[in-house]
């Protein structure tokens, strides 16, 4: 990657060599395996550094065409194809999500404990396509140890195995679906299996699977050929290695077969709209930079503008926030698959209202900030338990490099 003088787009280069600071200083103090930034304002590239290891046992050095799990990062790209259906006619928002998924309809709400015996009852009102764009389906994920939905949910993902790469993704929804909701449709946030769900339903509507309308439709157009759900073996050797630590340090290996949605470099049966996803730093800027520019890439229309705009205004009631994850809770609410800024008074660093964007379980994490043209990438391998990660840091290390504030 090319990348030119931040004097070029307004910014400092001398500031800006802070976060070739911090991320050495991250991986010399052995918190980090490795990690590539990447800072663009403009549509010009200003920041392309690559720091430590994609793999620490073989001592290999990050390199720039490495292949990432970006986890929960999938959910804006599946996002963005169920918006492509709306686009389309072929569904809209306050859409019973039962018309193309009957089991959902039939889902029970967990209500209250008599007792101690936990007290389900329909869902009222219906869960819609909207409520699992922002989720407020009340779809649970299973980390609250002490709410009844939430055990289940724990119980039966042990017993079942869910996310199975032999088990076809039909079958996964109707796991879902078997299992209570946490609290009923539009009344709270959670962060939960919302958009696995919402990957399932485009299969339904578009008859099509899920991965070939990705391709097809996204990364095709926008010319991400490493982007997909498994790495075929041509390319297993540029896979990153998967981290974790209980502490602030010592990267220690996840296998591959132990990794979260199993082993990447077998084909599934079962792609997690939630955080099935491969890509490289290369494809994901391209993707980032076709929403910054109002859904259009190098003559690649994929959305229109207003349906970024749409997507990326706050659709969560203030009453539910802060939201409940992540360093993001805070000045933020939820679109259509996005964190949105909307407060940024109450924000853990520098941003702008209507900044966007989102994160992955192994600390990847995008920022898009159409107000100072600002795009953000972080892509390591690093599942950590760190209480100030990088991507609550080097967001603020680029913005505080800015001398050419916009501020209409």
């Amino acid at each position: 990657m090319i990348v030119y003088p931040a004097e070029d787009v307004g910014m400092s280069s001398e500031r800006l060599r802070r976060v070739n600071d911090y991320l050495d200083r991250e991986v010399a103090e052995n918190k980090l395996p490795g990690m590539i930034a990447i800072a663009q304002r403009r549509r010009i590239p200003i920041h392309h550094s690559l720091h430590g290891l994609m793999d620490i046992e073989a001592g290999r050095p990050m390199e720039a065409d490495a292949l990432f799990r970006i986890y929960s990062m999938t959910k804006p790209i599946v996002s963005l194809a169920v918006m492509m259906l709306h686009d389309e006619g072929r569904l809209q928002l306050h859409d019973p999500v039962a018309k193309y998924i009957p089991s959902i309809g039939k889902m029970k709400v967990f209500s209250h404990v008599t007792d101690r015996v936990p007290q389900f009852v329909g869902q009222d009102p219906a869960m819609t396509v909207f409520h699992l764009l922002t989720h407020m389906s009340g779809f649970s994920n299973g980390k609250d140890p002490f709410h009844p939905a939430d055990q289940l949910y724990q119980q039966s993902g042990q017993a079942l195995g869910f996310y199975r790469r032999d088990m076809p993704l039909e079958d996964l929804v109707a796991h879902f679906a078997d299992l209570p909701l946490k609290f009923q449709p539009g009344s709270n946030w959670n962060y939960g299996v919302s958009t696995d769900v919402l990957g399932y339903l485009l299969q339904v509507i578009a008859d099509m699977p899920l991965a070939d309308f990705l391709k097809r439709k996204i990364f095709a157009p926008l010319g991400m050929a490493d982007t997909d759900f498994h790495v075929p073996q041509e390319k297993v050797h540029r896979l990153a290695r998967l981290y974790s630590s209980d502490a602030v340090y010592d990267p220690q290996l996840i296998p591959h077969e132990d990794a979260a949605l199993g082993d990447v470099r077998q084909p599934t049966l079962c792609p997690s709209g939630s955080g099935g996803l491969v890509s490289t730093a290369a494809d994901y800027l391209r993707f980032a930079t076709m929403l910054i520019n109002g859904g259009e890439l190098d003559g690649a229309r994929i959305v229109s503008p207003m349906t970024i705009k749409r997507m990326t205004a706050n659709a969560v009631p203030r009453a539910y926030l802060p939201l409940k994850t992540g360093v993001e809770r805070y000045g933020y609410g939820f679109g259509l698959g996005f964190r949105v800024m909307i407060d940024v008074g109450q924000a853990n660093g520098y941003s702008s209202p209507g900044e966007y964007g989102w994160a992955g379980a192994a600390s990847t994490y995008f920022v898009v900030d159409p107000r100072q043209e600002l795009i953000i990438l972080l892509l390591t391998q690093m599942w950590s338990h760190q209480p100030h990660p990088p991507r609550s840091i080097v967001p603020n290390l680029v913005y505080q490099a800015i001398d050419d504030l916009n501020d209409a």
